[in-house]
């Protein structure tokens, strides 16, 4: 009982070491790209180093290689870890993998997703600090709810586009549509997506106004 109470313990302890002392473990098969630990390096700078490296008791990493590369990158001397001790030499080369891959395998609630993205970028925040770049980033807010769930999963006859648009012509699309919008309530379309409906207004407009109807 006494063992499993020291264990809780060094769970909890934060130490403050030099990264040289640090071993990256040499069957890691998790890899990170260099464009990956600039976005690190850049969280790092943004929020500080808020997420401590996972190291077991001789200093090896089990959890953190990539931040400790973009800790590299900003020329930091130390970096805060907490001590694994209590794993064994089996426990922890299972947990490299589940500390990677379980963060995998959660996903995102779109609708949240977008006024998250809508009301950071309303105060002046870079977005891409978060680690989206600003092609999924644009593909979140200009598709607001997305393709209708389908009892057969059959997404017949409905399709999903997305587009990557420059911030002028983001906000020429964003001014069609609220246009299309307002020009009345979309009746006669089966489809309950909103902005498929105003983009389909628009070209239709478009269309007509060309001769192509």
């Amino acid at each position: 009982m006494a063992t499993g109470t020291a264990n809780k313990s060094n769970l909890l302890k934060i130490e403050s070491l030099p990264i040289d002392v640090l071993v990256p473990y040499i069957r890691n098969a998790r890899t990170h790209s260099d464009e990956q630990v600039a976005q690190i390096a850049a969280s790092i700078k943004e929020f500080g180093f808020t997420n401590p490296v996972l190291i077991d008791q001789d200093g090896g990493i089990i959890a953190g290689h990539g931040r400790v590369m973009a800790a590299r990158k900003l020329s930091l001397e130390a970096v805060p870890c907490i001590r694994l001790s209590h794993l064994t030499p089996t426990q922890r080369r299972a947990y490299i993998l589940a500390d990677n891959k379980l963060a995998l395998n959660s996903g995102w609630d779109m609708d949240m997703l977008k006024i998250e993205f809508d009301e950071l970028e309303a105060y002046g925040f870079d977005l891409e600090l978060t680690g989206f770049s600003l092609d999924e980033i644009s593909a979140f807010t200009i598709d607001e709810i997305g393709m209708p769930e389908l009892p057969s999963g059959d997404k017949e006859p409905f399709q999903q586009i997305t587009f990557t648009l420059h911030d002028d012509q983001a906000e020429q699309v964003r001014e069609a549509m609220d246009i299309a919008r307002g020009m009345g309530e979309f009746v006669d379309s089966p489809n309950e997506n909103g902005n498929g409906n105003a983009l389909a207004r628009v070209c239709e407009l478009f269309i007509t106004q060309n001769g192509n109807s």
